[in-house]
């Protein structure tokens, strides 16, 4: 019995270098692009970085213009009294160039160093910043009325079957999902898997009693009258073999008959006997209420009626079906024919070109141009999605948003204060740059309205 399965093992050793090949040749691709995708984000954050210090380097300049300002301004207003307003503009840029940076820097940081209190906001309260966005995200974005707005208000199975009926996309498809079928049995242990199935076999299928569900569909088939069929078509091949065998019966019969009887009369008991039966059979096949038909149906009434209440007979049902399962042969038998099922399946789903892959494919546009087609279908669909959709969401809706907590907690404070100050820095660089030209324009008007009081008084 070693034999059939070490070729068996050399089989599924041969079927699977193709598709462990494939699998080097995806996962050699999957790491390409993953290095390209993270070239790429290097890239954009090297840019932002640089955008960065331009435009903190122009805020700051600005700064050092209205210093600049200022000083000249203040050391020579007395001599010309009209820049009493360039200084009042200069002295109001500075504050608020100052003040907006002090706002800017305390989000990242303590500015110049200063342990000031509510300052570096980011990296001190990152992880109640994680919550209070989980929440958020939560609240406002996976509610069930938005959820289920959001997806009444998008047409979901019309553009996935409108998607599908364009040419090649039903084949791209179907070779992702046969990839990932063959990735996934290439990651199975055909002995577990074996044993797995085994073991759900037996407790759902084995395990239970056989007999009384038996009895109950045996009784079911009797008053229907199902078996009628059946018992005819027993009758038709037996009478065909009878046909196809005419010398079946000989010496059935004569053979027990006396050895002085002359040789014709064996021939004619048996010829008899043959031409009786097929007589039988005939009048049994024509008649629905022959008494052997009756019979019949009476013993097949006793057995569905004995295989639900009869004790004895229930055992020996259960016996039987016991000793057929634990039979070594019959276990040995299901190995072989997962493993002829699974190399089955990996060389259709292996091979692009293979009939199973283009029904597949056929298939699966056919059913994209129906629902297209059919807007009671694609409604009755998209209600269908909707609903998984917004049991989904209702049922992990804090799971979900609590990877959004988790994650942000399982931050490095300064990495994440690197990366938010690289995202969204150089627009906040826009607030000093603001703040120094509303600071100017206040302090010019303040000082304009105080000086055209003093002049009235």
């Amino acid at each position: 019995m070693s034999a059939p399965t070490a070729r068996t093992g050399d089989t599924e050793g041969a079927d699977s270098r193709r598709p462990k090949t494939e699998r080097a040749d995806t996962e050699r691709g999957d790491t390409e692009r993953l290095a390209a995708e993270r070239a790429a984000a290097e890239r954009r954050d090297a840019e932002r970085r640089r955008a960065l210090r331009s435009m903190k380097a122009l805020a700051t300049s600005l700064l050092a213009v209205a210093a600049v300002i200022f000083a000249v301004s203040f050391a020579l207003q007395d001599r010309y009294p009209w820049l009493g307003f360039v200084r009042a503009a200069a002295e109001g840029a500075m504050v608020g160039a100052l003040a907006d940076w002090f706002a800017v820097t305390a989000l990242f940081k303590h500015p110049l160093g200063l342990r000031i209190p509510h300052t570096a906001i980011i990296p001190t309260r990152k992880d109640e910043i994680g919550e209070t966005l989980g929440e958020f995200v939560e609240t406002e974005f996976l509610s069930d009325d938005v959820v289920a707005t959001r997806l009444a208000a998008y047409d979901v199975a019309g553009a996935a079957a409108h998607w599908l009926t364009e040419q090649g996309n039903a084949r791209r498809v179907v070779d992702e999902a046969s990839g990932a079928v063959v990735g996934f049995f290439g990651l199975l242990d055909d002995d577990r898997m074996r044993e797995a199935v085994e073991a759900v076999v037996r407790t759902h299928v084995i395990e239970p009693e056989w007999a009384p569900p038996i009895g109950r569909l045996g009784v079911r088939i009797l008053s229907s009258g199902g078996h009628h069929a059946a018992v005819d078509l027993l009758l038709d091949r037996f009478d065909d073999w009878l046909v196809i065998h005419p010398d079946a019966l000989t010496n059935l019969v004569s053979g027990r008959l006396p050895s002085w009887l002359p040789s014709f009369v064996d021939k004619l008991v048996d010829e008899r006997v043959y031409q009786e039966l097929r007589r039988f059979i005939a009048d049994v096949r024509h008649d629905p209420a022959h008494r052997a038909r009756r019979a019949f149906d009476g013993y097949l009434a006793e057995l569905a009626d004995r295989l639900q209440h009869d004790p004895e007979t229930i055992a020996g049902l259960e016996a039987a079906k016991a000793r057929a399962f634990d039979d070594p042969r019959i276990r040995e038998l299901a190995a072989q024919a997962w493993a002829a099922a699974r190399s089955a399946a990996v060389d259709a789903l292996s091979d692009p070109d293979s009939e199973l892959r283009r029904r597949m494919s056929a298939a699966l546009a056919d059913a994209a141009g129906r629902v297209a087609a059919d807007p009671e279908l694609r409604a009755s669909l998209n209600q269908r999605i909707s609903g998984a959709a917004g049991h989904l969401v209702s049922t992990y809706r804090h799971d979900i948003a609590s990877v959004i907590t988790e994650t942000v907690r399982g931050w490095d404070p300064a990495e994440t204060t690197d990366k938010i100050e690289t995202q969204v820095g150089r627009d906040l660089q826009f607030i000093r740059i603001n703040g120094t030209v509303v600071g100017a324009l206040a302090g010019l008007a303040i000082y304009t309205i105080a000086t055209l009081i003093s002049s009235a008084f």
